[in-house]
This record gives structure tokens, C-alpha cells and sequence, in this order.
């Protein structure tokens, strides 16, 4: 391991979550940590031994919430609620956002608030760091009151149910439990409803969105200033001196980084008297749309974090005197920038599209349909029918699941925030966005070649090699759905990003110069 984190101590950030879901580092509950959640833990026994009512230790739940439960059946009711609100439907979620769920969910229990006892934690715990990673259905959320259906579905194998994968295997969880000479939790008071209340699954969607979404911005700057190579266009709208005059954060980052991408390039140089006065708005306007898409997605950022240090169940234990019945569960608060988040991504897919068009139409020296002998050949017209089709499929995708509420336990719960489909969505438009972004990138490394023997910009020339190393040029038709699986891979694992960027840092570059606080 590179190094430990403290859950329940140490601020959880983005890159840190990410780190330990992949094993990179390793979380841990250190001394302090124990001695929050100890307690935490006492103040519940102290109410239920004092017999004094506070919500969910010894009462029902939701509309329940004024039937009261007898000291010797609190902890019966842990295991019920668990049960009854194993709901949730449809397809599981990935392994890595339910291991992200996990991660955040013993964060914002080990702060000492929650009342669960350490031995629950510590089970948690074996689960992240072993891989046995529950099943998690993805739908059934309504993102208040806590992601119920899904963190009920997380938690079922800490009591011997529900299923889990190892080694990426779906196996019984008792099964599981049983190889490894274990037993079920006995849960006490109250830990039922802390392991269940809380927004997890709506927040490890947005930790996983955030990570892609900003490999998708990269990505685009790169693609982008190759397809501007491509069509002869020029970098003057990218000067600093103009963005300066409108000096939004996410605008100035994204013309730097296209001026830089397209430094000492000699298809530039080449054209610097062409007479053209303006180019099209898709080359043109980069950074004032990829620009935007950035500011929408710092925002984002910044919110995922404040939540991944947050301490989202209900009711909060601050002592054993002190409870309070609060809505720190509800899901507002990431519903609606995950919303507008998926309007940026796929607005970036929109003039990656426009682009991909640009490259077909025939004019400023390149063949029309990026292929001679077009007619026997259809050339790239019909990728671009896929990209036309996705942004299409992602402009639908964009009605804000927050801008509805359906009350819910009859009527106790009577607004809720439906972020976790917001959260869902968000990353069904990035996987769109992917292939968009692929597509672009297959058509600028093809457009590119009629520019020989002119050589675009060290960093573009070192990308478009890259691809070449997946994916030839295409001198005459042949089943592109091949080659734009095999580019879409790297966008999506973030190799292409990831190479491109090691290239530049290597030769002094650095792209993001300045504006670190936009990188997770």
C-alpha cells in the first residue's frame, strides 16, 4: 500500500475514496476513530437502558415513527429493518461503486454520531479490504430518508444475507461468511437504521462521475485541438488577452490548455495567411463550451467532497442527552448539481458531434467523408450517424430527476430528492460521452494524415501516434464499430489522458498550469 487513511479523521477527498477502492491505499480505523465510535456506541445503550424515546432505537420507522418498541425488541428491529427495506430491483450496480458505498458509508459512521458499534465497522472494513463486495440492486432509491432500498441490499450480507462477489463471483453471502469461518453481526440498537440512512449510493455515483467526467473534459480539449488541426483552424480565439475580458475559471483553464496542446505546430504556421476570418463555433467557442462544462463539473467537485466528510443518517447521536431528529439524509443537496452536471456532459458530446460533421463536409483541402474514392466507399459518414444518435439519446437523458418528488411512507416522508437516479444518469450520459469522444478522435487522427507531410504540435503528433497504436488509418471501408470500441477503451480507462498528459509533463508541459484545484 502507498499509504493509509483514518476514516472517520482524515478528510476524505475524491482521489482518496478512488485510491481505496482500487487498493491503493488502505483505510483503517484508528485509535481515535475507536474511541468516537465507542462513544457513540454508549450513548444509545444509556437511552435504551434509561428506557427514553428517541426515533429509531426504540421506536418504527418512517410513519411508524410514534409506535414505540420495547427494550427487549430494539435489537430485533435492527435486523427487520434491514430485511424490509431489501427492495431494490433491476441490475446490480458495478462492483466499484459498491465498494465506494462501503468506503463512504464506515467515513460517515466512524465520525462518532451514528451510534453503531465498532465490531459492525470493523465487518465493513473486512469487506474492503478482502474484495467481498455486496450486491446492490440499481434501482429503488427515491434519495431521501436515506438511500434505503440500496444500503439495505449493502449491508444484508453483515447478517448473513443477500449475496456478495468474490473474486467476481455472485455467491450466497452466508456462503461467503461460512468459507471464511465467520459469523453474522449481532446488531444492537439503533445500528439497523444508521447503516441504511445516509445518501452512499447517490454519493459514490457522483465520486465515480466526477472522476470520468473530468477524464471526458481532458479528453475533449485534446480531441478537440486535433480536429481544429485537422480543418486548418486557428488558436486566436484562445487567447489569453480575450478570456481575460470574460475571466471565467473553467474558460481561461480550457484556452490555456488548447494553446498549449497546439504549441510550435507546423500545420498552424502553415495557414497563418489563409484569409479565413473566422472559424466555425464548434472549433471557435471551446473554450467558452468545454469551459462551461468545467465550471458545472468544479462545482460538483466541490460539493461531492463536503458530502464524502459529511455524516448523513438520522437521528444524530451527539451524546447520550442529546439526539436530534434532522434530514441530513436527503439528497438535495447532490441531486440537483449531479442534474445539471449531466446538461454539461452531454452538452460536450453536442459539439464533439458538430466537430465530428465539420471533418466530413469535404472543404478547406480535406476529401469529403475523410476517404478517396468515396461512393464505392461510405468513408466516416455513418460514425458520425452513431454521434448524432448518442447526443441525441443523452439530450433525453437530461430532464433533472430532482425536478420531481413523489411522497412517499404515507406522507411522513412527503419530498424527496430522486438523486440517486440523478446519480445513475449522470453516468449513463458519460458512457455516451465516451463513445462521442471516440469517435471524434478516430475522425481527427484520420483527417489529420491529409495535413502530410505537415506535422501537427508535439502533443497532438504524440496522441495521434498513440491511436495508431489500437487503430490504423482506413484507406477504404472497413466494420468501424472495431475501431471505435478499441479507442473508447482508452478513453474510458483513461489511458489516452493519462499517456498524453505524461508526454507533455515529460517536455516541461504542464496543461493544467495554475488551476490544480480542478483536478480530483
Amino acid at each position: 500500500m502507498i499509504n493509509s487513511f483514518q476514516y472517520g479523521i482524515d478528510t476524505l477527498s475524491i482521489r482518496t475514496a478512488i485510491a481505496i477502492a482500487n487498493g491503493q491505499v488502505k483505510g483503517i480505523l484508528g485509535e481515535q476513530a475507536i474511541e468516537k465510535i465507542s462513544r457513540s456506541a454508549s450513548a444509545v445503550a444509556s437511552i435504551v437502558a434509561e428506557g427514553r424515546t428517541v426515533y429509531g432505537v426504540n421506536t418504527g420507522f418512517g410513519i411508524l415513527a410514534n409506535t414505540p418498541i420495547s427494550e427487549e425488541d430494539t435489537k430485533t428491529l435492527q435486523y427487520k429493518i434491514l430485511q424490509s427495506h431489501s427492495v431494490g430491483v433491476g441490475d446490480p450496480i458495478a462492483p466499484e461503486i459498491a465498494k465506494l458505498m462501503l468506503i463512504t458509508k464506515v467515513h460517515a459512521l466512524a465520525q462518532g454520531f451514528s451510534g453503531v458499534q465498532l465490531s459492525t465497522l470493523e465487518r465493513l472494513c473486512w469487506h474492503i479490504d478482502n474484495d467481498i463486495i455486496p450486491i446492490v440492486p440499481e434501482k429503488g432509491s427515491v434519495g431521501a430518508s436515506g438511500d434505503l432500498a440500496p444500503l439495505s441490499h449493502l449491508c444484508l450480507p453483515l447478517i448473513g444475507l443477500g449475496e456478495v462477489y468474490e473474486n467476481g463471483i455472485r455467491k450466497p453471502a452466508a456462503e461467503v461468511l461460512a468459507s471464511y469461518d465467520m459469523q453474522p453481526v449481532q446488531l444492537g440498537p439503533k445500528e439497523g437504521l444508521a447503516l441504511i440512512n445516509g445518501t452512499q449510493f447517490i454519493l459514490a455515483h457522483a465520486v465515480k462521475a466526477v472522476q470520468r467526467f473530468q477524464n471526458c473534459l481532458d479528453a475533449a480539449d485534446i480531441i478537440g485541438a486535433m480536429s481544429l488541426e485537422a480543418l486548418t483552424g486557428t488558436k486566436a480565439p484562445f487567447e489569453d488577452a480575450l478570456h481575460q475580458l470574460r475571466p471565467f475559471e473553467g474558460n481561461l483553464l480550457v484556452a490555456q490548455r488548447l494553446r498549449k496542446i497546439l504549441s510550435d505546430s507546423a500545420i498552424m504556421q502553415s495557414h497563418v495567411d489563409c484569409g479565413r476570418v473566422q472559424d466555425p463555433y464548434s472549433l471557435r467557442c471551446m473554450p467558452q463550451v468545454h469551459g462551461a462544462s468545467r465550471n458545472a463539473w468544479y462545482h460538483l467537485k466541490q460539493l461531492t467532497e463536503t458530502e464524502l466528510n459529511s455524516v448523513t443518517d438520522n437521528p444524530i447521536v451527539l451524546d447520550a442527552d442529546h439526539t436530534i431528529s434532522g434530514g441530513n439524509f436527503h439528497g438535495q443537496p447532490l441531486a440537483l448539481p449531479l442534474d445539471y452536471n449531466c446538461f454539461a456532459a452531454a452538452e460536450l458530446g453536442n459539439i464533439s458531434d458538430r466537430r465530428c460533421y465539420l471533418l466530413l463536409e469535404g472543404k478547406w483541402g480535406l476529401p469529403m467523408l475523410l476517404m478517396n474514392n468515396v461512393g464505392l466507399n461510405s468513408g466516416f459518414m455513418i460514425p458520425q450517424y452513431t454521434t448524432a444518435a448518442l447526443v441525441t439519446e443523452n439530450k433525453t437523458l437530461c430532464f433533472p430527476a430532482s425536478a420531481d418528488s413523489i411522497p412517499t411512507s404515507l406522507g411522513q416522508e412527503d419530498h424527496v430528492s430522486m438523486g440517486s437516479i440523478s446519480g445513475r444518469k449522470l453516468n449513463r450520459v458519460l458512457d455516451n460521452l465516451e463513445f462521442i469522444l471516440a469517435i471524434e478522435l478516430m475522425s481527427a487522427c484520420q483527417a489529420i494524415e491529409f495535413r502530410r507531410p505537415l506535422k501537427s504540435s508535439p502533443i497532438l503528433e504524440f496522441a495521434h501516434d498513440h491511436v495508431r497504436e489500437y487503430v490504423e488509418f482506413a484507406s477504404e471501408d472497413r466494420i468501424f464499430s472495431k475501431d471505435i470500441e478499441k479507442i473508447t477503451a482508452i478513453i474510458r480507462d483513461f489511458s489516452f489522458v493519462n499517456q498524453v498528459n505524461t508526454f507533455a509533463n515529460n517536455a516541461g508541459i504542464d496543461l493544467n498550469e495554475n488551476y490544480q484545484g480542478y483536478i480530483c
